[in-house]
């Protein structure tokens, strides 16, 4: 099996946004998990953003006037202290999440416009072509902030639909995340379902036709075994697969019932499957290459029947790329039986975050680490 590298500076950790922004946000995400039985957007609960934070967007917004067009980042950092314009971009980004009209729109768009900038300048380096997620933390933020059981996953949806635009906004065309593992049918009944009918909901949420899914043109891929879904959640996710079949510009695949071991156990038991019915092909047009082949293996004369290019065709993960970053919240450095087979050169980041407090800092500070760390990791691939 192969070995994922740890490297250097994975477990700095830096929150650059200021106090009050983050209390402000995770009031918001409260009063939005206690709210979310409710459609209608006319009953959203109201919050403000901080009065300082106002004031700076409103001297950003003059400054945008003066000048008749839209400033730099640097300019607009030398005027008003990057710190500042980070404080803007998190209302933004926060704004973005809850969505709205009027005074939270032109945050969305404010904050919309500085992480494009900032991608444009990460786009200078090497941009990943592949982000792998392990979404861990979804219980334990439920119970830090008290919420009922199974709203830590509600909320952690919320975080995953954000990471999902950061990255297809980055030009990311990949990313697989790590939805439930074939181990966690092993939990209680009871929550076991929860997430199941969670599941289903988000899924069917996803195929709208104004989810980010079609906004970005991404194509799903539900990667695991299949079968041990229920039925209602196999065929949401066989929908979501159909639904999405023509789009080509990203790719999201989403880990459910897997497990690392599960997916090579399958390739192991697809490529034996095919290679003895070449055989028996073979013999039955009577060709006696097949059997040859069978002796000359057990003797040790010819070329394994069965290599390594068989395996990986046959992988869940044969959809995608091998990962270049592989992100896990909580502090927790183990894969946990995911992507085992693929995570031999990826970059390893573990925020010590719960996975629904993952934002785009931590996004970024992963990427800007893999630009670091870039050209060791292809210097290692090449010496295989």
């Amino acid at each position: 099996m192969r070995q994922s590298l740890k490297l250097k500076g994975q477990q700095r950790d830096e929150q650059v946004v200021s106090p009050d922004i983050v209390t402000w946000r995770f009031s918001w995400v409260n009063t939005k998990v206690d709210d979310e039985r409710s459609r209608d957007s006319d009953h959203r609960p109201a919050t403000r953003p901080p009065p300082s934070a106002t004031r700076l967007y409103v001297s950003v917004l003059r400054e945008f006037t003066k000048q008749n067009q839209i400033p730099s980042v640097a300019t607009t950092s030398k005027r008003f202290g990057f710190r500042s314009i980070l404080t803007v971009m998190q209302l933004g980004f926060d704004m973005e999440k809850r969505g709205g009209s009027g005074g939270s729109q032109i945050f969305e768009n404010l904050g919309t416009f500085l992480r494009k900038c900032i991608f444009s300048v990460l786009s200078v380096g090497p941009i990943p072509n592949h982000i792998a997620f392990i979404m861990d933390g979804n219980r334990r933020f439920a119970k830090k902030q008290n919420l009922i059981e199974g709203a830590g996953h509600k909320v952690g949806y919320l975080a995953l639909m954000s990471m999902l635009r950061y990255s297809y906004e980055l030009g990311v065309k990949y990313v697989t995340i790590y939805a439930f593992s074939i181990e966690n049918f092993k939990r209680r009944p009871e929550e076991v379902q929860s997430v199941m009918d969670l599941m289903q909901e988000k899924i069917e949420q996803l195929i709208n036709e104004e989810s980010i899914l079609n906004h970005f043109g991404v194509r799903v891929h539900f990667i695991g075994n299949l079968k041990l879904l229920s039925a209602p959640v196999r065929l949401a996710a066989e929908r979501a697969m159909l639904v999405t079949a023509c789009n080509s510009k990203a790719v999201l695949s989403i880990c459910v019932a897997y497990t690392s071991t599960n997916e090579i156990m399958h390739a192991v038991e697809e490529s034996c499957v095919k290679k003895w019915d070449e055989i028996r092909e073979l013999n039955a047009s009577g060709v006696d290459c097949g059997l040859t082949k069978l002796e000359g293996y057990e003797k040790g004369e010819a070329q394994d029947l069965i290599n390594l290019t068989d395996i990986e065709k046959h992988l869940y993960m044969a959809v995608a790329p091998d990962p270049d970053i592989l992100i896990r919240t909580s502090g927790e450095t183990r894969l946990s039986n995911f992507l085992l087979w693929q995570s031999q050169y990826c970059y390893l980041y573990s925020p010590s975050v719960l996975w629904p407090e993952i934002g785009f800092w931590h996004l970024l500070w992963a990427v800007l680490n893999f630009q670091r760390n870039h050209f060791y990791l292809e210097k290692k691939k090449k010496q295989l």
